[in-house]
Parts: C-alpha cells; structure tokens; sequence
C-alpha cells in the first residue's frame, strides 16, 4: 500500500496525528516528511506492523506502549504497562539536576533514583555523566525488569536494587532524585488514558498525594552525605506543600522550586551545605 493509503485507513480509526506520527516512527521519518512520500509504496513488513499496531491504539493503548518504545532526553527507553511513560516534567527535572551536579559537585558523585520505574532518570544522568555512581531502585520488581533492559540497551553501569524507599538502601549519597507517585486518589483530572493503562502503584498517594514525600523527608537524611541535593519531581499543585514539609524534617537548607514549560511550579530542588548562586 501507498502512505497515502496507510493514513488514510488510520484516519479511520484513530486520531490522524497518532497515525501520522506512529507511520512516520515505522518509516524512520519525520511525520512532516510524510506529506512528500505519498505516492511512495511501503514495505509489506511495516504495512503488516503498522496494521496491527493500529489495532492497539484502537483498543486504548496508548501509542508507547504499542511500539514498546519512548523517546526521552533524546534516548530511546522501552516501556511496558510495567512502569510509567515518562513526560517532557521529567526530562525538565534531568536537565536541571544535571546543571545542579556539574555547578556544584566535583568527582565521586553518588546518585540514588528512588522509585525508578523504566530508569529514565538515573540512566540518563548516567549518559550525561558516565563518572557519576549511579543506584537505581524501586518497589517493583516488574519495573526493575524493565529498567534492567534499559540498562543493558543503553550499555550504562549502574546498580539496581529492589526496596520499598529506603528499607534495602545501605550506602550514602550524595544526591537524590525522585519522581514519586504524587497524584491523589480524590484527583479527577487524571486522563482516562492513563488511568486504564499506566501502573496505578506509580501514580498514586495517600495524605492528597503527599504520603511518599512525606515518607522520604522523614528519613533521607540516614541516607545522605553531609553535603546533598535532593530533587523532587512534584504535582503542579504541591509547591507548598512539598516545602513546608522539607522544612519540617531537614534543617539549615535551602530549597529553590522550578516551574515547568508550561508554567506550572513542578519541581523542588533541596540543597545542604552548598553555596547557591542564583
């Protein structure tokens, strides 16, 4: 069949952006350049893939999940209903961090990802930074499994560990970085995509959404070196939430939150005995 035909039979079923886009990832190709190639005939192979894979968006999956596969920090992840799609916050909350370590860390640099899901966070640190000593953790051992292909896909040295928050965590470092499950059981604005597929032990909290942060900054401090940052990925809601409670448990800090593409304040960022300068 002709692209033209392709989209034309995905129009059908599903929104044309989701086919442009998932035709486009099986032709290696921009989704713009489509335009240009309608004439052009497709490989039987990637006309059989692309059918069926029509047949998952139909169904509700949402499309990484379909092509196993997600594009973050510019690396591609696998990803599974095991764990979480990352989002465009998180790839905010590495970049920051990653400006955090190379401005105010020198070398030997221990980095703990608590509740790592795919490892998109601590992996991608890695790749930024091979010298960095990476510990990638979770509850989940299906999340470890696949944070363990990511690992081994992206041929990165880091250690991975199965603990519920800190319970099989031993050594200390020197920061820690978390995207925690912040989302409120009460929360009616969580899409119906996300709902239905992605992992709800990811997604959602106790105490309006607040019970792992709760959690981590009662006790992080047994698990950090004298000098730290600790970065939170948070709900666009939770500002205040997220720094009444670092300056409850955590002493003589200093804490800059940041807002998101969108506006939205989404990440807290903690510091200890370091010298900010901004």
């Amino acid at each position: 069949m002709k692209i033209e035909e392709l989209l034309c039979l995905g129009n059908k079923t599903v929104h044309k952006d989701q086919t442009k886009l998932l035709l486009a990832i099986l032709l290696n190709m921009n989704p713009l350049e489509l335009s240009l190639h309608l004439n052009d005939i497709v490989d039987l192979e990637i006309e059989i893939k692309f059918k069926e894979l029509l047949e998952s968006l139909e169904k509700g999956e949402p499309l990484q999940y379909a092509l196993k596969n997600t594009n973050f920090y510019g690396l591609d992840f696998y990803v599974d209903k095991r764990v979480l799609i990352p989002r465009f916050e998180t790839e905010e909350l590495v970049s920051n961090t990653n400006n955090y370590l190379n401005k105010y860390f020198s070398n030997n640099i221990k980095v703990l990802d608590l509740g790592t899901g795919s490892g998109c966070i601590g992996l991608t640190l890695k790749y930024l930074n091979n010298n960095l000593d990476v510990t990638l953790s979770d509850i989940s051992i299906d999340a470890l499994e696949v944070a363990k292909i990511n690992q081994e896909r992206l041929d990165l040295d880091v250690k991975i560990i199965e603990s519920d928050l800190f319970q099989n965590i031993h050594d200390k470092y020197d920061v820690i970085i978390t995207n925690p499950p912040y989302i409120s059981y009460q929360d009616e604005k969580i899409e119906k995509l996300v709902f239905d597929n992605e992992p709800h032990l990811a997604l959602f909290a106790d105490n309006n959404g607040l019970e792992y942060y709760d959690k981590i900054l009662s006790t992080c401090e047994n698990y950090l070196n004298d000098k730290y940052l600790i970065a939170f990925e948070i709900g666009y809601n939770q500002e205040n939430e997220v720094v009444n409670l670092a300056n409850k448990y955590l002493k003589n800090i200093k804490i800059i939150t940041k807002k998101d593409m969108e506006g939205n304040p989404r990440m807290v960022f903690i510091f200890k005995n370091i010298e900010i300068n901004e």
